[in-house]
């Protein structure tokens, strides 16, 4: 069962991780990042977040930049939300397929 604690927190690292993402892809041409859904531990020490990546090929390759360079993120995520968290909560991030499998059953659907 989740707090409003929980749900609000939810809520700003979401806001916070994808406007990080926005800017950090905004240099490469053709690639989208956002941040679909955020869950947060009881405990608020581990943050698991799930991403969609357009275009979906590259998808593997750009999980694999993110969590290379997930101190930086998690830097950044600290000195936004320094103020409203006391302790930054460990990132995991995850790909959230859940565009390809609908496209995937629409295209069953129709053949």
């Amino acid at each position: 069962m989740e707090t409003t604690r929980q749900r609000r927190i939810e809520r700003l690292i979401q806001k916070e991780l994808s406007d990080i993402f926005r800017l950090q892809t905004a240099q490469t041409r053709g690639i989208i990042v956002s941040v679909s859904k955020v869950y947060i531990s009881p405990d608020l020490s581990v943050c698991r977040s799930y991403l969609s990546i357009f275009p979906s090929e590259r998808g593997e390759e750009i999980l694999k930049n993110i969590t290379a360079n997930i101190k930086s993120v998690r830097y950044e995520l600290g000195r936004r939300c320094g103020k409203q968290l006391r302790i930054i909560p460990e990132l995991r991030f995850f790909i959230d397929d859940s565009l390809d499998y609908i496209d995937h059953i629409d295209e069953l659907l129709k053949g």
